[in-house]
């Protein structure tokens, strides 16, 4: 399916958007009901889980998900969004069709019925989540190894970093020092994935603690 906007101008801000994937992910036809569990946005893209059930009560039958002990299954919608010329548009996906933004929370895939086919789209986006959601969020003096070195902008490359910040006005900007230079670099979260904590900098800022750690390690 491709992009659909709405020029009447009904959705204007959070609020309004997230009433409107709940619109879209709630239907009744004659034999079942989609309701709207979840929703979260993370960026642009609103993740949402949405749970089927039968109107007689009778268990839903389903050949990609496996029905939970209610009866029901829930599955997960992707819906990509963004505003052009004022216009607010989605673009939306079930899970087992293979959308490729997979940054859903952990909270929202433990609503999610299991799923039949191990080997399934569906299984994939839901690991690339988790492998997304376990990257580690660091703190500032944490010494980091990278999975693989980066290649930055000069051609030149780092591994060993160092989380900092520097400032723009009044915000502070995230960003990492690299060991053998001393520069500073912007990382995304993505190339983040698969790093090491070599030191802490909660351990370092008290060499008390760290003593004391030591000697109930002993």
């Amino acid at each position: 399916m491709g992009w659909l906007f709405y020029t009447d101008g009904r959705v204007q801000t959070y609020a309004d958007e997230k009433a409107e994937i709940a619109r879209l992910c709630t239907f009744e036809g004659e034999r079942r009901k989609t309701e709207l569990v979840k929703a979260c946005k993370v960026g642009s893209t609103w993740y949402a889980a949405a749970k089927v059930t039968n109107i007689d009560g009778t268990p839903v039958e389903d050949t990609t998900y496996v029905t939970d002990a209610d009866g029901s299954i829930t599955f997960a919608a992707v819906f990509l969004t963004r505003y052009d010329d004022g216009c607010w548009g989605y673009k939306d996906m079930e899970e087992s069709a293979g959308p490729v933004e997979s940054r859903a929370p952990l909270s929202l895939l433990a609503l999610l019925s299991d799923l039949k086919d191990p080997d399934s789209y569906a299984q994939d986006w839901r690991q690339r989540c988790r492998n997304w959601a376990s990257i580690p969020d660091y703190k500032e003096g944490d010494k980091i190894r990278l999975a693989a070195p980066v290649t930055l902008t000069d051609g030149s490359t780092c591994q060993i970093v160092t989380a900092t910040h520097y400032r723009r006005g009044r915000q502070k900007r995230r960003c990492y020092r690299i060991e053998e230079t001393g520069g500073l670099v912007r990382l995304s979260k993505a190339s983040l994935a698969g790093s090491e904590l070599l030191s802490s900098a909660k351990g370092a800022a008290s060499p008390v603690l760290a003593e004391f750690l030591a000697g109930r390690d002993a």
